[in-house]
C-alpha cells in the first residue's frame, strides 16, 4: 500500500495583484496679506518646506507681488500638516497669513 504522506502533490501558486495608486497631490497656496512680515514668510518657507534662503526669498517675492503662490505639493495629509503648522506658528505671532490647500489637478 502506498503512503499518502510520501506522494508529491501538487502546489499551485498565487501572485496576488496588487495595485497601488500614488496619493493624490495637493497644492500648499500661500496667500499675501499686508500684515505678515515677509520674514516670517521666508522663515516658514524654510523651515516648513526645506527652502533654501534664495528660494524662499523668491517665492516670498512671487506671493508678494501676484497675491497668492504655490509652495509646495505634497500628498494631502503632508499637506494639511505642514499648512496647519504654518498657520499656527503665524497666530502665534499674532499674523494672519492664510493657507490654502487645492487639489492638484
Amino acid at each position: 500500500m502506498l503512503d499518502v504522506d510520501t506522494i508529491p502533490r501538487e502546489q499551485t501558486k498565487i501572485k496576488p495583484t496588487v495595485s497601488i495608486n500614488k496619493p493624490p497631490q495637493f497644492k500648499v497656496i500661500y496667500v499675501n496679506d499686508n500684515e505678515t512680515s515677509m520674514q516670517f514668510v521666508v522663515d516658514s518657507l524654510i523651515g516648513t518646506f526645506g527652502y533654501n534662503e534664495s528660494n524662499a526669498l523668491g517665492m516670498t517675492e512671487d506671493i508678494s507681488t501676484k497675491g497668492s503662490a504655490v509652495v509646495a505639493v505634497l500628498p494631502y495629509e503632508i499637506a494639511e500638516q505642514k499648512g496647519i503648522e504654518v498657520t499656527v506658528k503665524a497666530r502665534g505671532n499674532g499674523y494672519p497669513l492664510q493657507v490654502k490647500l487645492e487639489a492638484d489637478e
